[in-house]
């Protein structure tokens, strides 16, 4: 459901004849401001605090909560966080920090607890006495999610004592009230998200785990937990701890998992200047991809922002300078590029800083200026010196980057040879390209299909104004293991850069950029059979996307058609199963009556071609009933790891972790 369905504003006005006779609808004035109180603001807008209300907001909603433990451990006070999903989707955060404040609030005379909960812009962030660094800056995190919940009890265990407050989507249910003793400190918020305001509120185990990992990896020696009370094992709820001991080294070293190593350890940097720290763990592979992830007191800045800038500033100029003064670009007829000296670096980014500039609540990206060239000198120092103590390995990274340079200068020529082949063949559309009549980007869309054979029925069952179809030969290159010149001399990969209409360019730096704005199609469907090699097949061409038009995922246009499972059949009778539990169902169902069990028929769909057209259009391709997965990147941190792994070179990550998931697929034989 679209996310602008789910919030419906109502402004009442109480009017009575004589004190607030009719306005005319086109007069503009006094009585037209509205003035929003309290956490209402919150609730009309939740998009302005929280980013959406999808299950990227949903999940922003512990983050919040999350990050005010971590600000605790942060300042000294934390060392253990606990977070508990409830059967009925419903959070628990706990901590072993000072406890949120109870007494009472000189200028608003009510419990500090309360004013923190309840009041935006309300909190300790401000007051660098009590916390030097911290994520929370806004001070409406917490209340944010106060407001967005149905309900919310904050526990806090304070000097000896326990208190308690409970509220309904913002609104405190009671005055906070002393229940107790209490042997310890910390705070406690559970919280139930508001349905009205949320798409979903169901939460996803493995979202909460990256980020717990996360956690554990940026504050070693910060012991954190999850208990998932709706997966129940030997009775026993499912629980994942998480500590380290390396911090960022570590990090990296998990991240590179499914990458062949070029140095054998991280490097490690740290240094403090003006107040702010910044610490970056980087180790080079033989990949072909650039992976940087940033952090800013703990928040992961997606977008980056100016530390990123900083330390690429200073990869880029050290190893250049390095390269020049040692002689080994003399052979090169062509420039070094900024991206090239970061092909195959994995590197993590932390800094902590007093008084950080996010570019809104969600805390996207930095912008303080002078951390830029605070990161660069304190990185610059470091590897420095590592460069002068291990030239080996200093020799084989400028290798890497000729290498790089080299790929990158033949990926250019084999760009501009795809574009030139295309303007002299008139359209540039590839041969197999069945196209549809609409030109219209946002109501049209193209099925990648696996096999001629299923797209040869795709072509017969589709809505020739609106759907077009591609067929693909077999599996398509795995492009994690591939330079980027060998992707473009690929025909399956040069038919979909052609069909769809984007192409790649580079700025001004040299850096390479996807140009979307001529994108044919605003729905890219991938439809494979369903089975092993299809799923190896959609695996693929999500890598691709991944790794070369990660645009279209951020934007959207990337889905996966789900093509039913089982067909179940009683004489006339028919119905389509998408999985087991349906086909259960559908045999139950027409096991009533003459010929029971017996008398049902089921037939296993391995493949596409299995259906004639008709099938497939109404089972697959019909707007009205066919099912599709959006593909959206929730942690790319997390899909980049996985990648990795599944397509790398390194085998025992990959084993691991088909031994760990095996329980859930089903093969045929």
């Amino acid at each position: 459901m679209d996310a602008s369905k789910t919030l419906i504003f109502l402004y009442l006005c109480a009017m009575t004849l004589d004190k607030n006779p009719p306005r005319d609808k086109g007069n503009y004035d006094a009585g037209n401001i509205t003035a929003l109180e309290g956490l209402e603001a919150v609730r009309k807008r939740p998009g302005m605090y929280i980013g959406s209300t999808d299950s990227k907001g949903l999940h922003h909603l512990v983050w919040e909560v999350i990050d005010n433990s971590i600000d605790e451990h942060l300042a000294g006070y934390c060392s253990h966080i606990d977070l508990i999903i409830h059967k009925d989707n419903s959070i628990t955060v706990r901590d072993n920090g000072r406890g949120i404040p109870t007494g009472m609030h000189e200028k608003l005379q009510k419990s500090a607890l309360e004013v923190v909960m309840t009041v935006l812009h309300a909190g300790g962030k401000f007051d660098k006495d009590t916390y030097k660094v911290s994520g929370g800056l806004h001070g409406v995190g917490v209340s944010c999610v106060n407001a967005l919940s149905i309900h919310l009890r904050a526990e806090i265990r304070r000097e000896g004592r326990l208190f308690e407050q409970e509220y309904s989507k913002g609104i405190p249910s009671y005055d906070v009230r002393d229940i107790g003793t209490s042997d310890d400190t910390g705070t406690q918020i559970t919280f139930t998200p508001d349905p009205e305001i949320f798409e979903s509120t169901e939460y996803k185990f493995e979202t909460l785990s990256t980020r717990m990992r996360e956690q554990a990896y940026l504050n070693s020696g910060l012991h954190l937990s999850l208990t998932d009370e709706r997966q129940i094992e030997k009775g026993e709820p499912r629980i994942e701890r998480f500590f380290s001991e390396g911090g960022l080294a570590e990090f990296v070293q998990y991240l590179d998992q499914g990458k062949s190593k070029l140095i054998e350890k991280p490097i490690h940097v740290t240094g403090k200047e003006d107040n702010v720290e910044v610490e970056v763990a980087m180790q080079y592979n033989t990949s072909f991809q650039e992976t940087i992830y940033s952090y800013v007191n703990n928040i992961n800045t997606r977008e980056g922002g100016t530390h990123v800038n900083g330390f690429r500033r200073a990869i880029n100029r050290l190893f250049k300078t390095y390269g020049d003064d040692a002689g080994l670009f003399k052979k090169l007829k062509f420039a070094i590029a900024g991206e090239d000296f970061r092909e195959g670096l994995t590197a993590v980014v932390s800094v902590k800083v007093p008084e950080p500039q996010f570019k809104g609540q969600t805390k996207g990206e930095l912008g303080n200026s002078e951390v830029t060239g605070i990161v660069s000198r304190v990185v610059s120092d470091i590897l420095k010196h590592w460069l002068e103590e291990n030239p080996t390995e200093a020799k084989r990274i400028i290798d890497k980057v000729i290498l790089a340079a080299t790929a990158r200068h033949a990926a250019r020529k084999a760009r501009e040879m795809v574009q030139r082949k295309n303007v002299l063949t008139g359209s540039g559309l590839p041969g197999k390209l069945s196209d549809c009549s609409s030109k219209d980007p946002e109501a049209s869309e193209i099925y990648l299909v696996e096999g001629d054979s299923a797209g040869g029925t795709a072509k017969q069952g589709r809505d020739r104004m609106f759907q077009a179809i591609l067929p693909l030969r077999g599996k398509i290159l795995n492009v994690e293991k591939a330079m980027e010149h060998k992707i473009y001399e690929n025909e399956e990969i040069k038919n979909i850069f052609t069909a769809l209409g984007v192409s790649i360019t580079e700025n001004d730096y040299g850096e390479r950029v996807l140009n979307i704005e001529k994108l044919r199609y605003h729905k890219v469907v991938i439809m494979c059979d369903a089975d092993v090699d299809g799923s190896h097949i959609v695996t693929l061409i999500l890598t691709f996307f991944f790794r070369y038009m990660r645009e279209l995922v951020q934007n959207g246009y990337i889905y996966i058609a789900q093509p039913p499972l089982y067909l179940v059949k009683k004489g006339k009778q028919f119905r389509y199963c998408w999985n087991e539990e349906e086909r259960v169902a559908a045999i139950a169902a027409y096991s009533e009556g003459k010929g029971g069990e017996n008398s049902v028929k089921i037939q296993r769909y391995k493949g596409l071609g299995e259906m004639n057209a008709e099938q497939l259009w109404e089972t697959t391709m019909d707007p009205d009933t066919r099912i599709f997965q959006q593909v959206t990147i929730d942690d790319a941190l997390e899909a980049d790891r996985v990648f990795s792994m599944l397509m790398g070179d390194e085998v025992p990550p990959r084993r691991a972790f088909i031994e760990a998931n095996a329980k859930y697929a089903k093969v045929d034989i």
